[in-house]
């Protein structure tokens, strides 16, 4: 780990042409980022990031925000490649008038705009290009953005650092026990309804447990309506999980109700996760309950 050289991508370009995703792209693939510092401290950060080794990738954002000093911006990345840092420059670049659109549609304004009052948004985009022009020259790549949507970008980004960088990606998926009585978890991406299996509510011994409990897990899965459900759901989910990963999705909430979310629900889960952990990388899938004491 201490002989590894370090990465630093600068992630630079055009307002509006897409830098801010491309540098939540780089936080996903656990780069450490820092936004719009300014240039004369991008020298110190690096050093004081990567010095114990720790951190060995970095994105670092910068745009024409950061006004004068962008003019040493040149200097600093010759800086750090002449300290021995692996550095690559990726422009974000679009068409001015994909860029007009995207201002028009979000109804910001231009961050030089304050700095020169009264010039249409045409002007202030040639001299954003102007100022930019020397990083855009030190570039190892340039994106135009232009015919792109957010997803395309990230599919893209995430491709590149991949593939060029070594970087990985890895989707995290819960597997959430709740209870349909205490509301459908917000943050849900799938959800399936448990409310047909044979409820341990209604049997004395059973209903103090929770899913959690042997006992109780083996009421609701030693069935054949148990085993059809949690069948039917891993083979739907088999094919799914690696094409969300491929999507560029960071984590992934498959959610299993009953009524209170303390049976049912809870005995599904911990049996789904243990059948999608064989399907991930360890630490990828994890069983969560919401409701499992709440009394169901």
């Amino acid at each position: 780990m201490a002989d590894a050289v370090p990465l630093i991508v600068v992630v630079t370009g055009l307002s509006g042409a897409g830098r801010s995703t491309a540098l939540r792209v780089l936080e996903d693939l656990s780069f450490d980022c820092i936004d719009n510092l300014p240039t004369p401290l991008i020298e110190q950060a690096v050093a004081l990031s990567s010095g114990t080794g720790s951190v060995l990738r970095m994105g670092i954002g910068m745009d024409v925000r950061v006004r004068a000093m962008l003019e040493g911006a040149g200097a600093v990345i010759d800086a750090l490649r002449a300290h021995k840092h692996r550095v690559s420059v990726i422009f974000l670049d679009a068409a001015d008038e994909a860029l007009v659109r995207r201002y028009s549609e979000s109804r910001r304004p231009h961050p030089l705009a304050a700095q020169h009052p009264g010039e249409d948004l045409a002007a202030l985009i040639t001299r954003e290009r102007e100022r930019l022009a020397d990083l855009r020259a030190r570039a190892d790549r340039v994106i135009d953005t232009s015919a792109l949507t957010v997803h395309d970008l990230r599919r893209l980004l995430i491709e590149h650092f991949t593939l060029a960088e070594g970087a990985t990606l890895r989707m995290s998926t819960r597997v959430l026990s709740f209870g349909f009585k205490y509301g459908i978890p917000a943050d849900a991406d799938l959800v399936f309804d448990a409310r047909f299996l044979p409820n341990p509510h209604f049997v004395p011994a059973l209903r103090p447990r929770s899913g959690k409990d042997p006992a109780v897990a083996e009421f609701v899965l030693d069935t054949v309506e148990g085993r059809e459900f949690i069948d039917a759901i891993e083979t739907m989910l088999t094919p799914l999980l690696p094409r969300y990963a491929r999507e560029g999705k960071v984590a992934l909430t498959v959610a299993i109700g009953c009524t209170g979310g303390r049976h049912r629900s809870v005995a599904i889960t911990e049996a789904l996760a243990v059948r999608l952990s064989k399907l991930r990388a360890p630490g990828d899938v994890r069983a969560a309950h919401r409701d499992i004491d709440r009394g169901g």
